[in-house]
């Protein structure tokens, strides 16, 4: 709008000053002409008198005297003063016919009238001056303004258009009134879109106003619909993640004591969180727990049924979140006691549990909460527990074996779980009660698929290979027995491949209050043709009640966590000391099963009250240059 003012009166200045050159025009254009009229109708004036008394002054000095001629000289004169009188411009016009005062030139400039009689009597009168007619005539002087001269410079390029007629240019008034209309049109549709505007709250609230209220009876239909709970869950799941900070708003970096209170804790074994839910491990024990590869914020626990609850699901698989501590992130439902679960390696969305029916059930966290394949219950798979499952391989050819009390090993195809790949049957015939091998617990070595150890409720461990190689058959290789244990194997775990020179050596709890540490023989072909055991490299024996699980630290290469029936979790560190742990915290119940995440950092342990237990390791696992060389030192001294 500001800018459109500058515009209109910038075109003001404009007109006025065209105005005032146009007023000093015509003001200099009346001042000519008055000056040019003033002077011609003198000259005329004195033309026309001198004219008139020549006329007549011959006349009387002419010899004929006579009154005709006398009487058409004075209708003469009348008739060219009554001439001067009806227009100047007529005597300016007789005045430029006679062009001189003077008589004698004046004469031959007049023209003579046809009149006959005229003619005849100029023919008889040899000597008198012959009278002439004069006619009056009109003239119309037009006043034309003279060519303006337009002059081309370095300057100027362009015709200036001043000297234009204010035809094309607009007054004042009109200007003033234009600005008028456009602040009223602008000003109708300011109040258009406000109208609007209004108009549209209007609806909103008419609408708002015209919303159906829901009846009791909808409403309970719609909170109990499953399209509702599951919408809820999930938003409600996203809120509480982004809700769980656990950040201290006070603390002072000014005081020297917080960095202090950092280090210690950084050296100490620490409770971070619990997961425990009502709903879903209320009467329940954690029978496995295991982290997930791919989402390290992710632990699943597999619980075993509730005696108190006939009416829900005999076994439960919960995955926790470390980001969402009151409750679980999925809760996948099984048909019995679930005793293993392991997430899959190669695809995140897996999840796969040995159950205590013998069946080996597979769950989608993009399904619902039944299992998306399980196997049958029949002669082709177990049908005894499942308490010993891994998987096994490469992304693109991967297998899950699986074993259960009765001795048979199954390999399969996790898309495929209708039959096994393959079937073992692990028999001894030195058992004093049946030949079948009960199997506990098995693990792989580090590169390892066809050869693994399996712990048994005998409380003996065995090599099992799954093809037939030179020197030995495929099955349980009964020569060499790892024998040592009193009771029952609850666990056994190789070590990890961070370190390539410990892959042979794997722990091993038991039931008789004890742990053990083993070098495995190599899988080519056995030691001896006869039956022959396998000593441990030490004995672990510092625990009051059943030692339930044991695993190597995946970082640190002389660092593993024990947990047994008295609840307690104990951190062991080799290179400094192997008859007592080096950090160790009770939970008040039995400890069953615990998982190492994959950096190290944090442990999660199973407890017999149906909780789930998260420490902070801190640096205890965090390995120093010289670690590995002690260990080294440490695995020579054992086992000389």
């Amino acid at each position: 709008m500001d800018h459109r003012r500058e515009e209109l009166e910038k075109k003001r200045a404009k007109l006025a000053e065209l105005r005032r050159q146009r007023e000093e025009r015509k003001r200099a254009a009346v001042q000519a002409r008055e000056q040019q009229t003033t002077a011609g109708g003198k000259m005329d004036s004195q033309d026309i008198n001198d004219l008139v008394n020549s006329l007549v002054g011959d006349r009387a000095r002419s010899p004929s005297g006579q009154l005709g001629l006398a009487g058409t000289a004075r209708q003469s004169r009348e008739t060219l003063v009554e001439g001067r009188d009806r227009s100047i411009s007529t005597a300016t016009s007789i005045g430029t016919q006679i062009g001189s005062p003077d008589p004698g030139a004046a004469t031959p400039g007049l023209v003579a009238s046809p009149n006959p009689a005229a003619a005849a009597v100029g023919g008889m009168t040899a000597g008198p001056r012959i009278l002439p007619d004069f006619k009056a005539s009109s003239m119309v002087i037009f006043d034309f303004p003279p060519k303006e001269k337009i002059v081309y410079n370095k300057e100027m390029q362009t015709a200036d258009n001043s000297w234009e007629t204010d035809e094309k240019l607009l007054s004042e008034e009109e200007i003033e009134r234009r600005v008028q209309e456009i602040r009223e049109a602008d000003e109708k549709a300011r109040a258009a879109k406000e109208e609007e505007h209004a108009k549209r709250e209007a609806e909103a609230r008419s609408r708002e106003a015209e919303i159906k209220r829901l009846t009791d009876e909808q409403r309970s239909n719609i909170l109990e619909s499953s399209e509702f709970a599951t919408f809820m869950g999930q938003r409600s799941r996203v809120m509480e993640r982004a809700l769980d900070e656990d950040y201290d708003f006070m603390v002072d970096y000014t005081l020297a004591s917080v960095a202090e209170a950092d280090e210690a804790d950084g050296e100490r074994l620490k409770l971070a969180m619990t997961f425990h839910d009502d709903k879903v491990s209320r009467n329940r024990s954690v029978m496995d727990v295991t982290w997930s590869n791919r989402f390290p914020e992710l632990v699943a626990a597999a619980y075993n049924r509730n005696p108190m609850a006939p009416n829900e699901p005999d076994g439960i698989v919960a995955v926790w979140n470390t980001h969402l501590r009151e409750r679980p992130e999925f809760v996948f439902n099984a048909p019995s006691d679930v005793l293993r679960v392991s997430f899959s390696d190669f695809n995140p969305h897996i999840v796969v549990g040995g159950a205590y029916s013998g069946q080996i059930l597979l769950w989608d966290t993009r399904a619902k909460a039944l299992p998306v394949l399980k196997t049958p219950l029949t002669a082709n798979g177990h049908t005894h527990p499942v308490y010993a499952l891994k998987v096994v391989g490469s992304t693109n050819a991967h297998q899950l074996i699986s074993a259960s009390t009765d001795g048979l090993v199954c390999s399969w195809q996790l898309d495929m779980l209708a039959q096994p790949q393959e079937v073992i049957e692990l028999t001894h015939p030195a058992h004093l009660r049946t030949d079948e091998v009960s199997v506990t617990c098995l693990d792989f070595a580090d590169n390892e698929t066809t050869a693994f150890v399996v712990g048994t409720a005998e409380g003996v461990a065995y090599q099992v290979n799954r093809y037939d190689r030179a020197g030995c058959k495929s099955g349980l290789n009964g020569f060499d027995a790892y024998r040592a244990h009193a009771a029952p194997i609850n666990s056994l775990n190789f070590h990890p491949p961070a370190a390539s020179d410990f892959t042979d050596l794997f722990l091993t709890t038991s039931s008789d209050w004890t742990m053990r540490l083993w070098r495995a023989r190599t899988a080519a072909k056995p030691a001896s043709t006869v039956p022959a055991d396998v000593k441990p490299l030490h004995v672990f024996d510092a625990f009051d009640d059943y030692v339930y699980d044991a695993r190597w630290s995946p970082v640190h290469p002389s660092v593993f966590a024990s947990v047994d029936g008295t609840g307690r979790l104990a951190l062991w560190n080799l290179n400094q000391d192997i008859e007592l742990p080096a950090q160790s915290v009770t939970s008040g119940r039995a400890l069953n099963k615990l998982a190492w995440d994959r950096p190290g950092r944090r442990i999660a342990a199973g407890g017999a009250d149906g909780s789930v237990y998260i420490y902070d390791v801190g640096d205890l696992s965090t390995p120093r240059p010289d670690d590995h060389a002690k260990f080294t030192r440490v695995v020579a001294e054992l086992a000389n």
